[in-house]
């Protein structure tokens, strides 16, 4: 009955006292008025719309307080861990653990067979958690789900973890929006091994034949400076040390992050705010023997000597 009155009060265009169409809608009354007459047509209309005013779509999806529709169960996003502990840390009492048992294996028999819209949105929602902890750019977001679309219409996700997979396609992504990660910041925010990831990088940039630049220490020089907290002269002269050596070739066929970590080791030491290697290998996401491989051959290179600033 409800639904028939809306549809009625939708459809009255005129007053039924007097034929005038200059109908009023008093939403502080909850009213439609005649404006000719005055009459009272209806005195309990609800206004369908939000309590909020937008003038922009930006505007509009901000405001806005739901999302899209959940259409599948296998879409929920709560997970059942494996873990016998509640959201409180506190061990399950083991008369509930069987149906905490059951739970679990219908939420994987729910999810096994996954579509790939399913597939797409639950990769989608993992890469919204890995780029919100690495604070990425919606730009990155957007280039990782383009690269797993793609991967998805040629059949690559086939027989393959769906994380490696995302994580992958989000480390392609980084390089391609000019914020390029390490696999070390992948695999942390991800919780994928290392190793997969790159396995799995370097099959997808084979099978989309992706054309990314090859990395260069400046691009991650002044993030690992930010990370470590160093002044900004340090930052300039840890550059300038870069491009001279860069100049002289000694960047060539060594890694960057490698690189970066040594020269930015190096300035420290140099302008007396001593870092340890421990430190600057924890923020570059390499081992301290690389960087001492690395610096030496910096040091050497320079003619500087690093042992009486140590």
């Amino acid at each position: 009955m409800l639904e028939k009155r809306e549809v009625k009060l939708e459809e009255i265009d005129a007053c039924p006292e007097c034929g005038s169409a200059h109908i009023a809608h008093d939403y502080e009354r909850g009213e439609l008025v005649c404006k000719q007459c005055g009459l009272v047509i209806e005195d309990r209309y609800i206004d369908q719309g939000p309590e909020w005013r937008a003038y922009s779509q930006e505007e509009r999806n901000k405001l806005a307080r739901t999302g899209t529709p959940v259409k599948d169960p296998s879409d929920l996003p709560t997970v059942i861990s494996w873990k016998n502990t509640d959201s409180y840390g506190r061990a399950i009492p083991a008369r509930n653990r069987p149906s905490i048992y059951r739970l679990r294996k219908w939420q994987r028999m729910i999810g096994r067979k996954k579509t790939p819209e399913r597939s797409m949105a639950s990769a989608m929602s993992r890469c919204d958690r890995m780029s919100s902890n690495m604070e990425l750019p919606r730009q990155v977001r957007e280039a990782t789900a383009m690269l797993y679309r793609r991967a998805v219409e040629q059949n690559l996700i086939r027989g393959r973890s769906m994380e490696a997979i995302t994580a992958a396609a989000l480390y392609a992504a980084c390089r391609q929006c000019g914020v390029p990660r390490t696999f070390e910041e992948v695999a942390d925010s991800s919780g994928i091994n290392r190793k997969d990831i790159g396995k799995t990088y370097r099959f997808l940039s084979r099978e989309l034949e992706l054309k990314l630049m090859p990395l260069q220490p400046q691009d991650y020089l002044f993030r690992f400076c930010r990370k470590l907290e160093l002044d900004e002269d340090i930052e300039r002269k840890a550059l300038e040390m870069l491009q001279l050596i860069e100049e002289q070739g000694l960047t060539s066929g060594r890694g960057p992050t490698g690189m970066a970590a040594a020269i930015i080791y190096i300035t420290s030491l140099l302008e007396g705010d001593n870092r340890t290697q421990s430190d600057v290998a924890a923020v570059a996401g390499v081992t301290e023997v690389t960087i001492r491989n690395r610096y030496k051959e910096v040091a050497d290179h320079l003619d500087i000597d690093i042992s009486k600033q140590m």
